[in-house]
């Protein structure tokens, strides 16, 4: 079987090496070309400061990096963005209107009225808005989101929730990895011993995407969900994996062990087809009092670090309220592997090339 021809946005970025690392064994997806702005003419190699212990792979390192053009990527049938969002919002359109379905990654165009932001195991439904945005903007090919790499983990656990009971509010507390603010990031004077209690723009960011994403679609839109939801963001010194402390009420009284059900029980399109990067179980939930952590459960997984672990599961302040520690890898599940799994969905329903 042949594979699809794939092209990246933004191949240097920590993001970028992230696909790299992923098409470079992907089954279904040849990476073709890569595109950027001031490594433009270099060899990948010699262009990218690479931060992972494995090495390129030898298919990619020599491949020369081309304008971020719609003319270098001809003969692709999918563009990966791991653009800056400033690039994203001009460059993205082009690519679109010139046939290309574009998966991306930037925040420029998540909440466009009708560009799906895409979580697979969540949304799926969502791609249906491919169809009205082809048809209002005249372009042949069409824009897809992924969301911020805080709200991938959220949204999960929060869909199987408000699937099984009455969910009323959310609280939500952050611990973000530092490679959430990409390569060079956060300087080591600001996070080495100390947690940082502000991202910038973030706390908006998380509710705005998360309740679209679990929103419903309606005339060419998305009705964002309505649960109140309030979110506190910290930056603490770890590397890699977002870890989350959620607090939810709901409207009747529920027990720890009914949570447990229905989150391990979760699946969804993704897990029905067998899509390459889909995780068997999305959602690991460990029993241990001191789990997940970082280090040890970020890459959870049949395909490591694309399953969402879930531990202390336990009773809030009555038996009408929750409280849980989530964790995803926020550079594989929250942001390359994400896309890379939405793009194989789209690909299952000839929404490519």
């Amino acid at each position: 079987m042949s594979k699809l021809n794939v092209a990246l946005l933004g191949a240097t970025g920590a993001v970028g090496q992230r696909y790299v690392t992923l098409l470079g064994t992907h089954p279904s997806f040849h990476l073709q070309v890569m595109m950027g702005s001031s490594s433009v003419g270099k060899v990948y190699s010699e262009a990218v400061r690479w931060m992972h212990p494995d090495a390129i792979p030898s298919s990619i390192a020599s491949m020369k990096v081309m304008p971020a053009t719609p003319e270098s990527a001809k003969g692709c049938d999918v563009i990966f963005s791991a653009m800056p969002s400033e690039a994203a919002k001009d460059l993205e359109p082009k690519f679109a209107a010139a046939g290309y379905a574009v998966v991306s990654e930037a925040s420029a165009h998540r909440m466009d009225d009708d560009v799906p932001l895409i979580v697979p195991e969540v949304n799926p439904d969502h791609l249906k808005l491919l169809h009205d945005q082809r048809k209002s903007r005249g372009w042949k090919g069409g824009l897809v989101t992924t969301p911020n790499c805080t709200v991938t983990g959220l949204a999960m656990v929060l869909k199987p929730l408000l699937k099984a009971f009455r969910l009323t509010k959310v609280v939500v507390t952050t611990m973000q990895a530092i490679s959430g603010a990409g390569y060079p990031g956060v300087p080591s004077l600001d996070i080495v011993e100390n947690v940082i209690p502000y991202i910038e723009g973030e706390e908006d960011k998380v509710v705005r995407e998360a309740t679209k994403i679990l929103g419903t679609p309606s005339g060419g839109s998305i009705l964002p969900c309505t649960i109140p939801m309030a979110v506190s963001c910290n930056r603490v010194p770890v590397v890699e994996g977002h870890l989350e402390n959620l607090y939810c009420e709901f409207s009747t009284p529920l027990a720890p062990t009914d949570v447990v059900k229905a989150l391990e029980a979760f699946r969804s399109e993704p897990q029905q087809l067998g899509l390459p990067s889909a995780p068997a179980v999305p959602i690991i939930v460990r029993s241990e009092n001191d789990r997940p952590q970082p280090r040890l459960d970020r890459m959870a997984g049949s395909v490591p670090g694309m399953s969402v672990v879930v531990g202390r599961i336990r009773r809030g302040i009555d038996d009408k309220s929750l409280q849980l520690v989530l964790l995803s890898h926020n550079t594989i599940r929250g942001a390359a592997g994400s896309a890379i799994l939405t793009a194989e969905l789209m690909e299952s329903r000839g929404l490519l090339g």
